[in-house]
């Protein structure tokens, strides 16, 4: 009896956390999106920890994630610095 692959909610959550923080930071927000940048990057590894459960599928978005959050954090110091020199 085989039992289907779940998708994992912590890389789903990585990827969400790294879109918010790319919103964000495009709003005016960089404070918010720095923290959710830093909130997708543990997200993502974590999901990509549980992804290697032949249970739970995900590693794919995890990285997404990861890299995603890697990018918004980028972005976000970029967006706080402009905001604190204009």
């Amino acid at each position: 009896m085989e039992r289907a692959q779940k998708t994992g909610t912590l890389a789903i959550l990585s990827i969400i956390a790294a879109i918010a923080a790319f919103i964000s930071v495009f709003s005016g927000s960089p404070v918010l999106g720095l923290f959710l940048a830093f909130l997708s990057i543990p997200l993502g590894i974590f999901g990509l920890i549980m992804a290697a459960s032949p249970r739970v599928s995900g590693g794919i978005m995890s990285i997404a994630g990861i890299v995603l959050g890697g990018f918004g954090l980028v972005i976000a110091i970029l967006g706080a610095v402009g905001m604190i020199i204009f």
